[in-house]
């Protein structure tokens, strides 16, 4: 068996074998496991951290396999979390994958604990829920979206995400890219809260590419503390 010096060598270059065994006793529950959703489960899958809770209802259709990168044609019909979970362990063995077939609603309903909350959702809605459990819980949780060719991502600790007009919007049209994008900048924002680096909280990102291909990123403070 490969041993996790070998498996994380480069991050413990980067932070020392320390900071990379306390990332083993954090938990993450990631809620929807498509496009953001996968992405940020294989990133942050094999960086270490102890426990992933995966939440989705969904199964995999075929219009769902170019942007979910988690996915091949083998998997159409699955139910998400569960195909997702089982690549997930085919990564990095020691890791503890939970899955849940159910909505976000109903999965609070067991009052699992967490070190951090991701929304890798398409609906506002949902995102209001899980701002409001957050705040109950205490716990932080980092929000991403994506349409087209831009998204929003933001730590949320304080300000509240009634600062967005919740409708129950469905996304337009979406390319693959932006989809990794936004979720690596989540999982970062993730990893480094867990690793105990610093973390600009309660800002959103928004991440455009214009016109002409070039990038564009505007910030905006939420908390009014600040």
């Amino acid at each position: 068996m490969i041993t996790k010096e070998e498996y994380f060598n480069r991050q413990i270059l980067l932070w020392g074998e320390e900071t990379q065994a306390q990332l083993s006793s954090k938990s993450i529950a990631i809620i929807g496991c498509g496009g953001l959703g996968s992405a940020l489960a294989i990133t942050l899958g094999s960086s270490g951290i102890g426990t992933l809770h995966l939440v989705d209802f969904d199964t995999v259709s075929v219009h769902n396999i170019h942007r979910q990168i988690a996915y091949t044609m083998e998997d159409e019909g699955a139910y998400k979390c569960e195909a997702l979970g089982k690549l997930l362990k085919r990564r990095y063995e020691r890791l503890k994958v939970s899955t849940y077939k159910e909505k976000f609603e109903t999965f609070i309903k067991q009052e699992q604990e967490f070190d951090l909350i991701i929304d890798a959702t398409d609906r506002f809605p949902v995102r209001a829920s899980i701002d409001k459990y957050a705040k109950a819980q205490g716990i932080p949780w980092v929000h991403g979206s994506v349409e087209a060719f831009h998204g929003y991502v933001c730590f949320y600790d304080k300000a509240s995400f009634d600062s967005f007009k919740i409708s129950d919007q469905v996304p337009g049209g979406i390319t693959p890219p932006i989809v990794v994008f936004i979720a690596s900048l989540q999982a970062n924002l993730a990893l480094r809260y867990l690793a105990g680096l610093n973390v600009r909280k309660d800002e959103l990102h928004y991440l455009y590419f214009d016109d002409l291909g070039s990038l564009n990123h505007r910030k905006f403070l939420l908390n009014e503390e600040d």
